[in-house]
């Protein structure tokens, strides 16, 4: 395992997540074994935005049903599901920290969405998947821990079929360069943060291969969405099944961290839609 790798399982996650979300599911009066997408929504969406951001790139993305999906860098596999029950599709979802990889083919079993979707674990800058296989590329909050963004984007654009499209939902750095408050989301102190500017991600797609088809900046949308969260949080109006379940109390601190750096214009959140070249 590479040095980042290990980094990145270190930061997200623990050898007793799973336990931890299957006491927590109980205290809830849940069934582990029995969920629907509803009773896991929030634990298994985490990025800026929730399921409605998903929902609303998804919903450009025009999805035919039975369409090979790859969703890069799943996470516990919200996105993965929501994609497979509301959009038709076949997922195969790619992480590389193990604990989220094991959780996300355990709830994909508890909602019983397994036979359209699976996950393995993998590195994004080396995935052992067959050129030109899939339709779409979902990549939401993914580049931003990968340390070699052309190397991740040649990556995809192999894997994507000619004319397939890469899904991104990312953050991005800010045009105000003031070093970002720590810790947010994804890195704790910096070390595995990996942000590039808009120009620099352009260039980069254009250098792999891709052409744009669709492209905004939703940062005030972002700003607003997390403001409202960073004020029932410090207020404790949360449940029990919320984002600290994974990441631990320094989740607050995160989430309010996230707010402070979209506000002062360090960092930028994205949507766009990418075409692959033939």
């Amino acid at each position: 395992m590479s040095d980042y790798a290990k980094q990145l399982n270190h930061h997200y996650a623990d050898d007793h997540l799973a336990a931890r979300l299957r006491e927590a599911l109980i205290a809830e009066g849940l069934n582990p074994e029995q969920l629907t997408l509803d009773n896991i929504a929030a634990i298994d969406q985490l990025h800026v935005g929730g399921r409605k951001a998903s929902r609303e790139l998804a919903d450009q993305a025009e999805f035919l049903p039975g369409q090979q999906v790859l969703d890069l860098g799943c996470g516990t596999g919200g996105a993965s599901r929501l994609l497979v029950a509301e959009y038709g599709v076949q997922v195969v979802g790619v992480d590389i920290t193990q604990a989220f990889v094991q959780v996300a083919e355990w709830l994909t079993s508890a909602t019983g969405l397994t036979p359209r979707c699976h996950f393995l674990q993998a590195d994004a800058l080396n995935l052992p998947l067959p050129d030109q296989h899939f339709d779409a590329v979902w990549c939401q909050h993914t580049l931003m821990n990968l340390p070699d963004l052309h190397r991740a984007l040649q990556e995809i654009h192999r894997v994507l079929k000619p004319g397939g499209k890469l899904l991104l939902h990312e953050i991005l750095r800010g045009e105000n360069n003031e070093p970002l408050a720590y810790p947010v989301p994804w890195s704790d102190e910096g070390n595995n943060s990996h942000l590039h500017s808009p120009d620099a991600l352009t260039s980069a797609l254009q250098q792999a291969g891709f052409r744009l088809h669709s492209h905004q900046d939703i940062s005030e949308q972002a700003i607003h969405w997390r403001e409202k969260h960073t004020e029932r949080e410090a207020r404790g109006q949360t449940g029990i099944l919320t984002p600290q379940l994974i990441f631990g109390p320094r989740f607050l601190k995160m989430g309010k961290n996230l707010h402070l750096n979209l506000a002062q214009h360090k960092i930028r959140l994205i949507e766009g839609i990418y075409m692959a070249s033939s």
